[in-house]
C-alpha cells in the first residue's frame, strides 16, 4: 500500500512468489554474515573474539526473530529454496573462516585446545542461540520461563558464552 503497488507487481519484479521468498531468505543470510564480517571479531584477542562472536550470534537471533522463522521454515521445506540461491553456500563460509582464524590464534597462544572443528563450533553457537527464540513460547508455557525477560535473556546469554568458552579452552 505504501508503495502504491500490488502483490502481483512485487511477484512480477522478483519473478514469482518463490523467487521473492528466496530473495528474502538470501537477504537474511547476507545481513547476518555482513554484520559478522564488519565487526572484525578475528582482529581481537582469541578469548575476547570468541566471546564477542557468541554474544553477537545470541543477540542477532534474539533481535531478528524473523531470521529464526525463515530458517525454521526453510528446514520444514528440507532446504529446497536455500539450495537454489547461487553463491549463498560460499558466502556463508565467511562465518566458518572467521571462527577458524579465532580458533587458530587461540591454539597458537595456548588458550584454546587443538582439534575443534569450526563447523562444530558454529553449530553449537547457532543451536544454543536459536533455541531461545524458536522455542520461547512453548518453553514459557511448559516451564514458566520467559526468555525475553531482560534478566533471563542476560543470564542465558552469559550461560551460553560460558558453555562454549569452557568447551574450547585449554586444560
Amino acid at each position: 500500500e505504501q508503495t502504491a503497488s500490488s502483490k502481483r507487481m512485487i511477484y512480477y519484479y522478483f519473478g514469482g512468489k518463490e523467487e521473492l521468498y528466496r530473495a528474502v531468505l538470501e537477504r537474511a543470510y547476507v545481513r547476518i554474515r555482513a554484520q559478522e564480517q564488519d565487526a572484525h571479531f578475528e582482529d581481537l584477542q582469541p578469548e575476547e573474539a570468541l566471546r564477542s562472536v557468541i554474544g553477537h550470534n545470541f543477540d542477532y537471533h534474539f533481535e531478528h526473530p524473523e531470521f529464526v522463522r525463515l530458517v525454521m521454515n526453510e528446514n520444514v521445506h528440507h532446504g529446497e529454496h536455500i539450495a537454489q540461491i547461487e553463491g549463498l553456500k560460499q558466502r556463508n563460509q565467511s562465518a566458518i573462516e572467521q571462527l577458524r582464524v579465532i580458533l587458530d590464534k587461540g591454539v597458537a597462544q595456548g588458550v584454546f585446545r587443538a582439534g575443534i572443528d569450526p563447523v562444530d563450533l558454529h553449530t553449537t553457537i547457532s543451536a544454543l542461540s536459536f533455541y531461545n527464540v524458536s522455542n520461547r513460547h512453548t518453553f514459557q508455557h511448559n516451564f514458566g520461563v520467559d526468555f525475553a525477560a531482560p534478566a533471563v535473556r542476560a543470564r542465558r546469554r552469559e550461560q551460553i558464552i560460558q558453555c562454549v568458552m569452557d568447551w574450547v579452552k585449554q586444560g
